[in-house]
């Protein structure tokens, strides 16, 4: 995982803070707001959870369990998460700086790959 995340995560992340910054430069005040944190939730999406789940499977070496029932745990793992995400996201696409956003995503990413890790118990 920690491979996964010093490649995949660390390129697709900040690319993706990046596109929303180049999408959203047109809007100002709340409009601008809620579409910078919008578009971040939808970025950690149930797929992104499902792939997460798949590669703790994968490297775990029960490769057989990644099935549909896994993307169903994604599935309720982000409708659950969203009040949580929905104020961190806004926090971190807000009022923290485009070259800080990584990091400060990278902690909170921590924090919910904890979080996801757990919701197969959670939501089982």
């Amino acid at each position: 995982m920690v491979f996964v995340g010093a490649t995949i995560y660390a390129f697709e992340i900040p690319n993706y803070f990046s596109w929303i910054d180049k999408k959203t430069i047109s809007f100002n005040g709340i409009k601008k707001t809620l579409i910078k944190t919008i578009l971040a939730i939808a970025y950690f999406n149930p797929l992104w959870i499902f792939r997460h789940l798949a590669f703790i499977k994968l490297f775990s070496g029960n490769h057989d369990q990644i099935n549909t029932y896994l993307l169903t745990i994604a599935v309720w793992s982000f409708l659950a998460n969203i009040p949580i995400s929905f104020i961190a996201n806004y926090l971190i696409q807000n009022k923290v700086k485009l070259s800080w956003r990584f990091l400060a995503s990278a902690i909170f990413s921590a924090i919910t790959a904890i979080y996801y890790a757990l919701s197969e118990t959670i939501f089982n």
